[in-house]
């Protein structure tokens, strides 16, 4: 080495820290590029007893450099964590791996226990994490408890050979008695996709102790979100779920919401900047109204979120006695929404609970419907609508659903239903309700709270038939009280899908999905009218459909007294309950 470049590094490694266990080298810019380079550096770890903790962030590690480094390291049995983040900048890509690997196999040769290993921000791509395969699977990681790969480039093909790598680890570490209990799990920006997140859940459902999981902006649509969601259900300590920056809509949604249902510890939800959008919102505030009993802060930022499923969301969100920050900026709330959320918070003495809406995007543009979607489309609409709701997907019965609500594989098919039934599903009539007499309990039979959009077709159908003829109205009544009694009594989730799933069919919330709506008729407004009266019709039922209806009135207009009405019962619900 030159004599200022000896000086240079004589001057960093006068700023080294050590204490603690730690030997820190974190920082300093060094330019590492030969055995020569690192001659003081390997001094001081050969010299430091009971080393526990090495920093090399923030420098940048040649191969012959690290090769000498890891020949420190063979001596040092009580290492347990590695803080290796940034120390590879300016370093050719095909460098990385190879100095990885002599660092890694140091580390299996020492008989070191890791519990933290942080790689994140070195660029080295899926040939990078095959540098690491091998002591991910040693015994040197059997005790690990955080990984921090966050920003490496690892794309699908690293996720994959990372996520066989925990689970070699995990399945070796098994065998000796003390399975791999990793507890945090970072990797952001790896365009991971959903290949890579696919393996990564087979992974985190095996290991089953994360009690952190960082995965932002890694290109993940619903099917790997569906993938990491069914995977987290198997981690019951997750305190931590950071998905910002990926495409959720409302599978991945749904099926998110399904997964904190079994989740009683987690602390902090960020799914910002996710496409949540309002059918999303409206589950994860069914699940803020049932379960989530500690969490603190929620972001659902940049969501494509309206006003109403924002104020549905603030509504669950103000009983949680833990929590502190709510995150709605950037969605499409509008002037109006804004001010009524505020208000809304600030009337509960949560206002300073919820973050700046700064950002907000105004409300959506009116769109036009296709022509297929428009109301007021006559008799061909309702053909078309009882045409729909009698589709069935068989991709949609299978684990989730179209609507994210899960159904157990080995669930039971539901026997044939009788002839007179199905006859009037498929073209409904008074006259044909009144003939079914006691069969029409077997209409209940017909609805599944696993299919909402099946289930609100049929009370529509039923519903459209409603007139004051005393036995025609006591037949639908009776039958709707039947069918919505079994739909609202099942979890806050599967209630909320059903009704989001009404709204969309009644014109009063967007829907993602291409579902067709239904010319609205008084009677079906006055059934609900009804419903709303009755026990089995809670207060929070009847909270979200009065949002949505004093903010979307105008969807009412064709049936203005029955929807008057309707409105009215709903607001005498909900002040009642207060």
């Amino acid at each position: 080495m030159a004599s200022d470049d000896i000086s240079q590094l004589a001057d960093a490694l006068s700023k080294t820290h050590v204490g603690d266990g730690e030997l820190s080298y974190k920082g300093l810019g060094l330019k590492l590029d030969n055995a020569a380079s690192v001659e003081d550096l390997v001094r001081e770890i050969e010299q430091y007893q009971g080393l526990r903790a090495l920093r090399l962030e923030g420098n940048t590690v040649g191969v012959d450099a690290a090769r000498a480094i890891a020949k420190a390291l063979e001596s040092k049995d009580q290492l347990q964590r590695c803080y290796w983040s940034d120390m590879f900048t300016g370093r050719l890509r095909s460098e990385i791996p190879t100095a990885l690997r002599s660092l890694g196999c140091a580390l299996m040769s020492s008989g070191a226990r890791l519990t933290e290993l942080d790689l994140s921000d070195n660029a080295f791509g899926p040939d990078g994490v095959r540098g690491i395969e091998q002591l991910l699977k040693s015994p040197s990681c059997h005790t690990l408890r955080e990984l921090k790969l966050n920003n490496c480039g690892m794309g699908i093909g690293g996720g994959k050979i990372l996520a066989e790598s925990l689970i070699a680890c995990h399945r070796q570490s098994s065998a000796h008695g003390a399975p791999l209990r990793l507890r945090v799990f970072i990797a952001g920006r790896n365009r991971l996709e959903n290949e890579g997140a696919r393996a990564l859940a087979k992974a985190f459902q095996l290991i089953g102790s994360l009690e952190e999981v960082h995965m932002p902006q890694n290109g993940i649509n619903y099917a790997g979100v569906m993938a990491l969601a069914s995977a987290m259900r198997h981690n019951p300590e997750l305190r931590v779920l950071n998905f910002n920056d990926n495409t959720f809509t409302k599978k991945g949604t749904l099926a998110m919401a399904q997964a904190l249902r079994h989740l009683r510890n987690v602390q902090v939800i960020n799914f910002g900047d996710c496409l949540v959008r309002s059918e999303g919102a409206i589950a994860l505030a069914a699940v803020l109204r049932e379960g989530l009993p500690i969490l603190k802060e929620l972001n659902l930022s940049f969501g494509e979120i309206t006003e109403a499923a924002a104020l549905v969301v603030a509504q669950a969100v103000t009983d949680k006695p833990h929590m502190e920050k709510v995150d709605l900026n950037g969605n499409c709330l509008g002037d109006d929404g804004c001010e009524a959320l505020r208000e809304l918070m600030e009337n509960m003495d949560k206002g300073d609970m919820l973050s700046s809406l700064s950002d907000d995007e105004g409300e959506p543009e009116d769109e036009e419907d296709d022509d297929d979607h428009e109301n007021g489309g006559g008799d061909d609409d309702d053909d078309d609508a009882n045409d729909d709701c009698n589709e069935d997907n068989e991709e949609d019965r299978d684990i989730v659903k179209e609507n994210g609500i899960i159904r157990s594989p080995d669930s039971p098919e539901k026997p044939q239903s009788p002839p007179e039934i199905m006859s009037f599903l498929s073209c409904p009539s008074a006259e044909k309700l009144l003939q079914l007499g006691e069969m029409r309990t077997d209409l209940q039979q017909q609805v599944d709270v696993c299919d909402p959009h099946k289930a609100a077709c049929v009370l529509l159908k039923i519903a459209s038939l409603y007139s004051e003829e005393p036995e025609t109205k006591t037949a639908v009544l009776e039958t709707i009280d039947a069918v919505l009694k079994k739909l609202l009594s099942a979890s806050a989730l599967q209630s909320y899908c059903f009704l989001s799933t009404l709204l969309v069919m009644m014109g009063l919330l967007k829907g993602e999905d291409k579902m067709k709506k239904v010319s609205l008729v008084p009677g079906q407004l006055l059934c609900l009218e009804h419903a709303v009266q009755q026990e089995y019709f809670l207060q929070h039922h009847a909270s979200l459909l009065h949002t949505f209806t004093s903010k979307n009135s105008g969807a009412l207009k064709c049936c203005s007294s029955a929807g008057e009405r309707l409105s009215s019962a709903l607001e005498k619900k909900c002040c009642d309950q207060h």
